[in-house]
C-alpha cells in the first residue's frame, strides 16, 4: 500500500513538473487557468460585498449586442430612477487580467454609479488567449461607436462620454482615449476612432498597468505579468510582437488625452504605473485629478475602490463621481427611452 501512494505522488509530482515546464516554456494555459480561477473567486466576493450598496431603483438593461459579427460583443446598461435628470455616460471596461473577468462581475458596482445620476454602460470584450491583443481596444471603440449611434434610444447621453476601467479595463480605457483624441496613434494602431473627440469628456482610471517600462512588475507579480502579457500578446516574450509596446500609455499618450483621473492603493504591486501615468499626463498639460494613500495602514489592495465599506473606497467613489460630474457637466433630462 505504501509503495502504491509513493507512485501515485510520483505521478503527481511529475504531472506538476510538467505543467509547470509547459507553463514556462509552451503554452500560458496552464497559468491562465490559474488566473481564472483566482478571479472568479475574488469577483464573486467582491459583487457579494456591494450588494448591500445597490440603491432601490435603478434601471438594468442587458445583454445589447454591439456588434452583430462578434459574439462577444455585448453590452449592459444601467441608468437611474424614472425623472431622475441624468449626467455623463460612464463607460467601464472591467479588470481580468487580459485572460479573465466578465462585464457581469462589476455590475453591482456600476448600479452605485448609476444611482448617482449617471448612464453606465459596462462593456463585455474578448479576453486572451482566445482572442489577442488588441482586440479589445476595437471591440471598445466599436461599442462607443455604438453608443454613439444608439444611445439616445437606449436612454443615455451619446455626447458626453467617460471612458473608465478597473486594472486591464483600465488599461484598454486609457488606450481607446488616446485613439480618439490622438489621429497619428489611432493610425498606428490600425483602428479608426468610432467617435469623434468632442464626445469623450474624460476617463477614469483605476489601478491599471499603463507603462510599458514597468510591465515585469516586481518579483511578487513576475509570474502574473508574464503569463498575462503572454496570453494577451500572444507571444511568449511580449517584447517579440512590434504593436505591443503602443500598449504603454505613459509613452504614447499626447497633449491631446481627455482630462483624467487616475488612482491606485498604495499596497497595489501596479501602483507605480498609476504614478507614473499622472506624472507623463500631467507633463503633457493634461489636467489630472490623482488619488494615492501613501503611508495608509493598513495598506491598500488591488482594486481598493471596489470595497465601499471601508473610507478609502468611498473616498475614491466620492472623488470619480466629482469628476465625472465637474468633466461632463450638468445633469441634463433623461434621453428618451
Amino acid at each position: 500500500m505504501a509503495r502504491q501512494v509513493r507512485n501515485v505522488l510520483a505521478w503527481i509530482a511529475l504531472l506538476l513538473g510538467l505543467l509547470a515546464l509547459a507553463s514556462h516554456y509552451l503554452t500560458p494555459w496552464p497559468g491562465v487557468l490559474l488566473v481564472r480561477a483566482a478571479f472568479a473567486r475574488g469577483a464573486a466576493q467582491l459583487s457579494a460585498g456591494l450588494e448591500k450598496h445597490v440603491p432601490a431603483g435603478v434601471r438594468s438593461r442587458l445583454g445589447i449586442v454591439y456588434d452583430p459579427a462578434d459574439p462577444d460583443a455585448r453590452l449592459d446598461i444601467f441608468t437611474p430612477g424614472v425623472g431622475t435628470r441624468q449626467g455623463p455616460t460612464i463607460v467601464w471596461v472591467h479588470g481580468g487580467g487580459y485572460v479573465a473577468g466578465d462585464r457581469s462581475e462589476i455590475a453591482n458596482y456600476l448600479k452605485v454609479l448609476a444611482g448617482q445620476g449617471f448612464g453606465v454602460v459596462a462593456v463585455g470584450y474578448s479576453i486572451a488567449p482566445e482572442r489577442t491583443y488588441p482586440t479589445p481596444v476595437r471591440q471598445v471603440n466599436a461599442a462607443l461607436g455604438f453608443l454613439g449611434r444608439e444611445g439616445r434610444r437606449l436612454g443615455v447621453d451619446p455626447d458626453r462620454i467617460i471612458v473608465a476601467g478597473d486594472s486591464a479595463g483600465a488599461q484598454i480605457a486609457a488606450q481607446v482615449a488616446n485613439l480618439v483624441t490622438a489621429p497619428a496613434y489611432a493610425r498606428a494602431m490600425g483602428i479608426a476612432p468610432a467617435i469623434g473627440p468632442d464626445r469623450l469628456r474624460g476617463a477614469i482610471l483605476f489601478c491599471g498597468p499603463y507603462d510599458g517600462e514597468l510591465l515585469g512588475g516586481p518579483a511578487e507579480m513576475s509570474w502574473f505579468m508574464r503569463t498575462t502579457s503572454w496570453a494577451y500578446s500572444g507571444r511568449r516574450d511580449h517584447r517579440d510582437n512590434p504593436q505591443f509596446r503602443l500598449m504603454s500609455i505613459t509613452t504614447f499618450a499626447t497633449p491631446a488625452f481627455p482630462p483624467a483621473f487616475v488612482s491606485a492603493g498604495n499596497g497595489d504591486p501596479l501602483l507605480p504605473h498609476s504614478l507614473s501615468l499622472a506624472r507623463a499626463l500631467r507633463g503633457r498639460g493634461v489636467p489630472v485629478d490623482s488619488l494615492f494613500f501613501p503611508g495608509h495602514e493598513p495598506p491598500l489592495p488591488h482594486l481598493y475602490q471596489f470595497d465601499l465599506d471601508v473610507p478609502a473606497g468611498r473616498e475614491a467613489l466620492r472623488r470619480a463621481l466629482a469628476f465625472a460630474r465637474r468633466v461632463g457637466g450638468e445633469p441634463a433630462a433623461v434621453p428618451a427611452q
